[in-house]
């Protein structure tokens, strides 16, 4: 498992275990516990395929009933431990278990009202510029707009996606990535560009 990915797995469930099960998340409405439930079937059951194809969904939702019936305590700890699966293939790993998990330690983080912006180190925000850069592409889709990011600590620019005029988006590649995953809202990010494409991405479903 990637170092960050194993790192932001951990941190996401100690405070899964500190703020509780009822505990509110930004992944719509919810609960710290829906999150872990979803979290544990996206990677542990057959039924994962059906989180993206949605001719499979009722896979998905009998997966997490049965999931959710357990002990909050038991399914972090069980989170906690990654099991061969295909979520441990070395390229999936690297980009979206990161994403995943970085992601979501901050939705959890960031519904809670107290939260303020953490460190990252230098060697965690390259691993998720590396995560913006591969996979930024599919999250701006949604947008239908030109789309360029930048790395404020650097200054490296990527193109996510082609055309004259582009949506820019700066700031730490970890507020990029919490934005292009829809949360532009709680993200230290600027954006810029043209009126409308703005509006565009601001108002866009972005994400997987």
């Amino acid at each position: 498992m990637s170092t960050l990915a194993h790192a932001e797995r951990n941190r996401l469930c100690d405070l899964a275990l500190e703020v509780g099960a009822e505990a509110p998340t930004l992944s719509g409405d919810w609960t710290v516990k829906d999150l872990v439930v979803h979290m544990i079937v996206r990677e542990r059951t057959l039924a994962s395929p059906g989180i993206l194809v949605p001719a499979l969904s009722g896979l998905i939702d009998r997966a997490t009933e049965r999931v959710g019936r357990r002990d909050f305590t038991d399914l972090v700890e069980d989170l906690r431990r990654p099991r061969l699966t295909w979520a441990a293939l070395p390229a999936v790993d690297r980009l979206f278990n990161t994403a995943e998990y970085f992601v979501h330690h901050e939705d959890i983080r960031r519904a809670q009202p107290s939260w303020v912006p953490r460190e990252m180190s230098a060697a965690e925000q390259h691993s998720l510029w590396r995560v913006v850069t591969t996979t930024g592409r599919g999250l701006v889709r949604p947008a239908g707009v030109p789309v360029l990011v930048r790395d404020v600590l650097t200054g490296r620019e990527a193109t996510l996606r082609h055309g004259s005029d582009p949506v820019l988006v700066v700031g730490q590649p970890s507020e990029v990535l919490m934005s292009l995953f829809g949360r532009s809202e709680v993200s230290g990010v600027e954006v810029g560009g043209p009126e409308e494409r703005v509006r565009r991405f601001r108002s866009a479903s972005l994400g997987l």
